[in-house]
């Protein structure tokens, strides 16, 4: 079983793979198309909690808490761009 960070970011690479690509780097793409999809459905087990993850992390955005299958198809998630390299050293 894969941990929430690897489905994270396993979710990020679904979501550039059927998503569009918006000018500020951001990529979107429907929850139906994401929960459609045969090579999501074999990778997530529980799309929704990995989605939900993704959310708290700020890695996605996307209305409303829970998404159902049929009911929010049309609900558009956003992947967020990739944060601007900073310059300052850690």
């Amino acid at each position: 079983m894969m941990n929430v960070e690897e489905e994270v970011g396993r979710l990020r690479e679904e979501i550039k793979r059927l998503g569009e690509l918006q000018s500020d780097g951001s990529y979107k793409v429907t929850f139906g198309v994401l929960f459609n999809d045969d090579r999501c459905a074999n990778i997530f087990e529980a799309l929704v909690g990995t989605l939900r993850a993704a959310k708290k992390r700020k890695i996605v955005a996307y209305d409303g808490q829970l998404l159902l299958q049929g009911v929010h198809d049309n609900v558009v998630i956003t992947l967020m761009p990739p944060p601007a390299p900073s310059t300052a050293t850690e």
